[in-house]
């Protein structure tokens, strides 16, 4: 199996002389543990799986012991398992003070980040990892998404153009690491069984009173609205649950890195706007999955194509801070008068209202909504239209015009 680098690797060798502890967060099978242990592997460093019942056991009920055991530097696969570890992890940095000494890996996110907050506070570089962005497939240096022409320009160098076809292709595929590398060559049955081996038994563990059909016909309603907002009650009618449920499986999802929201912007100038979050997937080719797409054309042309191209471009956008070990300040607008701006990017005191569009031929019909921003107390700087056409352009002084593949 071909392994395919990984843009955090250089984020870690970095952190690794600077923090004691380092927390890899992440779904399942995004290849945390591959890319670590490769990393790992011309050092003394250790490696123990709390998935070993027999590890997780001594973990949880003796973690001194565990700890003398597993000397650091280790890696700890799977710590969201033995909470008790962190108190211990905290002496032990404490007394040693040495950098490096834990390397973490979690698939729950937020249930571990409480424990890691309580008892590692100062001493944890925390990272978020996906599955692989576009970048990474075709081998390309990672930087920030940023409306700049200048980097957009360096971009277009470095990234293997795509056409409609093309970008359609690799939402359906997803982007998985054994679907990439071809060790998963049939991707219907690597998503089914991801669903029922990974999903469900993590599902287990979080909440054990949940019906394994119900719960995949509740993925199943919230991929369908997958860039749009949310709206628990439609989902919970859809998936025939009661909206409480609804809510607490949503907060499973994003637990387990599956879904995330872009929350609308606010600034206090700016009136009557909604308060309801977007939602959207990290894996497109899960959506695609959930959904029943049969190929990347019927996809191309289907119903949904608006709304799965949107998810893809904002999880790329996404993708492109995690890996670098930062987190984006993405928003979306929408106000009363349903004046709507897909993404919204905060940043040194400007913002970037960005479109994003299946056309190839953009116009400036798309670029007039920004003028809402306007009344902001934060400077509009340049905007963009994220859409199909082959090369880098400019709508009018102020919007560019992005291919969606240079992302």
């Amino acid at each position: 199996m071909k392994y395919i680098k990984r843009n955090l690797e250089a984020v870690i060798s970095q952190l690794t002389n600077e923090y004691p502890v380092i927390l890899l967060t992440g779904p399942r099978q995004v290849g945390k543990t591959t890319m670590l242990q490769k990393l790992m592997a011309e050092s003394d460093r250790r490696y123990v799986t709390l998935d070993d019942l027999n590890e997780r056991a001594l973990a949880k009920n003796d973690p001194e012991l565990f700890l003398q055991l597993h000397k650091p530097p280790v890696l700890i696969d799977e710590v969201q398992y033995a909470p008790e570890l962190f108190t211990y992890i905290k002496m032990h940095v404490d007394r040693y003070h040495d950098p490096g000494e834990f390397w973490l890996t979690g698939s729950q996110i937020f249930k571990l980040m409480r424990g890691v907050q309580e008892s590692l506070a100062g001493r944890v570089a925390v990272l978020s990892m996906t599955s692989l962005s576009q970048a990474e497939i075709s081998g390309a240096e990672i930087k920030p998404f940023t409306v700049d022409i200048e980097k957009l320009d360096q971009r277009g160098e470095e990234r293997k153009p795509a056409d409609v076809k093309e970008i359609f292709e690799r939402i359906y595929r997803g982007s998985m690491p054994s679907v990439i590398s071809g060790q998963n060559t049939n991707r219907q049955i690597f998503y089914s069984s991801y669903i029922s081996t990974y999903i469900e038994r993590d599902v287990r563990e979080l909440s054990d009173a949940i019906d394994s059909l119900k719960f995949l016909n509740f993925m199943t309603a919230v991929a369908a609205r997958c860039g749009q907002m949310l709206n628990i009650a439609e989902i919970a009618r859809d998936a025939d649950i009661n909206q409480k449920q609804a809510k607490a499986w949503l907060g499973i999802l994003e637990t387990l890195g599956i879904i995330f929201y872009l929350h609308p912007y606010s600034n206090n100038l700016l009136k009557r706007l909604v308060k309801t979050p977007k939602l959207y997937f990290y894996e497109t080719g899960l959506v695609c999955y959930l959904t029943k797409w049969s190929s990347a054309e019927t996809l191309e042309s289907g119903a949904m194509n608006g709304a799965i191209l949107e998810n893809y471009v904002v999880s790329e956008i996404k993708k492109t801070y995690l890996n670098c070990g930062k987190e984006p300040y993405m928003y979306y607008y929408r106000d009363k008068d349903n004046k709507e701006i897909d993404i919204i990017m905060e940043h040194d005191g400007v913002i970037n209202p960005i479109e994003i569009k299946k056309t190839s031929n953009p116009g400036t019909e798309l670029t007039k909504v920004f003028g809402v921003l306007d009344k902001a107390s934060v400077q509009r700087d340049k905007g963009a239209v994220l859409c199909m056409k082959p090369n880098l352009g400019a709508i009018d002084k102020d919007n560019y015009i992005v291919p969606i593949w240079m992302i």
